[in-house]
């Protein structure tokens, strides 16, 4: 079960390396603009903003990998409930299919996390 879990964590830090690329290199690039619905002048007006959502989600690729490279229970925890907490806000927020994208997966990697130990 233990591999099943890591492999989970390690879905979800893809997902975050994803969204760091979307929002800080492709944010005003067709790519970006479609994956979030924006208009090219929207995009380039908040072009600033979405890179600093970027580097946020890079830091919970960090500590997810972290967590993975070192086999560390506590980081694996902190971060994916991280990842819950950003995905429901989001959800809250900016709309429902982020709660799906975001904390449905990091949900399922922490049942797993704290069921293989």
């Amino acid at each position: 079960m233990t591999v099943v879990a890591n492999v989970l964590v390690g879905l979800v830090a893809a997902l975050h390396a994803y969204f760091l690329v979307l929002e800080m290199f492709l944010w005003t690039k067709p790519a970006g603009r479609g994956a979030f619905n924006l208009t090219p002048e929207f995009a380039e007006e908040t072009k600033a903003l979405a890179a600093n959502q970027g580097l946020y989600n890079g830091f919970l690729v960090a500590g997810l990998a972290w967590g993975l490279i070192d086999d560390n229970l506590p980081f694996k925890v902190f971060f994916l409930g991280c990842v819950i907490v950003a995905g429901v806000y989001g959800a809250a927020t900016v709309g429902t299919k982020i709660l799906f994208v975001q904390a449905v997966p990091a949900v399922v990697a922490l049942a797993a996390v704290l069921i293989s130990r």
